[in-house]
Order: C-alpha cells, then sequence, then structure tokens
C-alpha cells in the first residue's frame, strides 16, 4: 500500500477572515482600553466628559498606542504564537510550513496590522487570498491557522520504510 513515489502532506487549517478580525477586535479592544486608562491617567482626563476625554485620546494617541499594539503582537505571538484574541478561537501564527514563525515574519505581520490594517488587509485579499495572507504576512512568511482545542496532543505520524 506504500508507494516510494506517493507523498504525505501536512495538512493546516487557514483560519477564517471572519474568526481573524473578531480576533484582532477582541485585541484592540482589552489594549485600547487599558492604553485609555493610562493616558486618562497620565494626562487627568478622568473628570472629563466622555467626548471631550476621547478627544484628547485620539489627538495625543494614534502612534503611542500603535507601538503598543506593535509590541503586544510581537512579544505574544513570537513568544506563544498567538494573543489573547487568537487564543480564544484557537487561532495560532504560524510559518509558512506550520513550524514556529521567525522573528523577522513575526516583526512584519505585526507591522501590517499594527500600523497598516486597511491596507495590508485590502491588498491582502487581492493578491494572497489562496492563503488568507494580509500582504504583511506574505511578507512575513506567515499564516494564521486553526488549531486543536489542546496544542499537547501528539500528532499523528506514521512511519515507513521504503
Amino acid at each position: 500500500m506504500s508507494d516510494s513515489n506517493s507523498e504525505i502532506f501536512k495538512e493546516l487549517l487557514l483560519a477564517k477572515w471572519s474568526e481573524r478580525f473578531v480576533a484582532w477586535l477582541i485585541d484592540f479592544i482589552i489594549i485600547s482600553s487599558i492604553f485609555f486608562i493610562i493616558v486618562a491617567s497620565i494626562f487627568g482626563t478622568w473628570g472629563m466628559e466622555w467626548d471631550a476625554a476621547a478627544e484628547v485620546h485620539d489627538e495625543i494617541s494614534f502612534l503611542p498606542s500603535s507601538i503598543v499594539f506593535f509590541s503586544y503582537w510581537i512579544i505574544l505571538e513570537y513568544k506563544k504564537g498567538y494573543s489573547i484574541g487568537k487564543k480564544i478561537f484557537h487561532l495560532k501564527v504560524v510559518n509558512i510550513a506550520g513550524k514556529h514563525p521567525t522573528l523577522i515574519g513575526t516583526i512584519l505581520s505585526s507591522f501590517g496590522k499594527s500600523f497598516l490594517l486597511p491596507i495590508d488587509f485590502v491588498l491582502g485579499l487581492i493578491f494572497t487570498n489562496q492563503k488568507r495572507q494580509r500582504i504583511f504576512n506574505k511578507l512575513g512568511n506567515t499564516i494564521v491557522i486553526k488549531i486543536e482545542e489542546s496544542e499537547n496532543q501528539s500528532e499523528n505520524i506514521r512511519y515507513v520504510k521504503d
């Protein structure tokens, strides 16, 4: 039954765009909330009306908050392969072969979603939709996959001698 010409493929289940977006949204809400509290504490906007406080936050926070998001995703996705949002949906960032991504790959992938997400996503849909990659995923040689609930399960590997 084993043919020496047969190839064994490892299947990687690509994460859906919708799951990736909701995972990103969860991360965005968590980090934005923490960042808003920090900014409000530093600039004393606690007693202000919500609209006025939000305006102060918006005026001073795009670049700093983007840097915070960038750092958050680099640290978690390089160390663990997932952020809090991805963990909830059982998603993981891996390299194109399904292995742990490189630091450079993680940095490139994180840069796109931290600073240029709309452009990164739209260009990704146009040019790399076969692997559901954003442009910066493509540049970083990364993909987002759906994983089993328990990563500690042994893989079903069968060894065959020629």
